[in-house]
């Protein structure tokens, strides 16, 4: 996988590191101290230096994307993997670099941004994507819901990833909507449909799984 993917590791790798680039281009109109993180209201709730935030989170991000990519490869059963869903995931860390990044500079250079709203649309947008795809994954031990029922069971595997998709799609519709709610209202709901894509399919397996045994 990785010789035959190997121009499109390079391009996503430079990606994930191209806001090194920014950073080092604005480092003297950046304050030592950055926000890294932000909490469900909007606010900074996490600090660190300017080289840490400059160089240490591209880096930090690059390392997790190699790792995935690496055990990926070396999961025999990804040998007949669809393509697509190999695509897919070599690009999930350079949109998050991309955004993480963007937003640690915007609102280290003070502009008035709703990161929890932008990030709430982005996670629902990605969520959605992979859903769409969910129902091509095949059996494999990386890649999606991965309980024993499932990866004991072709039959289970693709009924399960059928369900999972469907999940995953309309949950993703639902986090961009939850971009716009206010209050009490974003506190409950964004975890339930969280809680829903996750536990869902996996309920889901062990019911087909009893089923199926009869």
């Amino acid at each position: 996988m990785l010789k035959k993917n190997k121009g499109l590791l390079i391009l996503t790798s430079l990606i994930i590191l191209l806001p090194m680039v920014a950073g080092i281009l604005l480092w003297d109109r950046l304050p030592e101290k950055m926000a890294i993180h932000w909490g469900a209201n909007g606010q900074p709730d996490g600090w660190s230096s300017r080289p840490v935030a400059v160089f240490g989170m591209p880096l930090l991000l690059l390392a997790i994307h190699w790792l995935g990519v690496w055990l990926t490869g070396e999961d025999k059963r990804n040998r007949h993997q669809n393509e697509k869903i190999l695509q897919l995931m070599f690009w999930i860390a350079p949109v998050v670099s991309l955004f993480g990044m963007g937003s640690t500079y915007a609102s280290a250079l003070g502009q008035p941004l709703r990161i929890d709203r932008l990030a709430l649309l982005l996670l629902g947008i990605v969520f959605a994507i992979i859903g769409n795809y969910m129902p091509k994954c095949r059996q494999n031990y990386t890649i999606g819901i991965k309980v024993v029922w499932t990866l004991s069971d072709e039959e289970n595997w693709n009924a399960t990833h059928r369900l999972a998709g469907k999940l995953w799609m309309i949950g993703g519709l639902l986090l961009m909507l939850c971009a716009f709610l206010t209050g009490p209202a974003l506190t409950w709901v964004m975890p339930v449909v969280l809680g829903i894509m996750v536990v869902a399919p996996i309920l889901y397996s062990w019911w087909f799984s009893k089923r199926k045994k009869g």
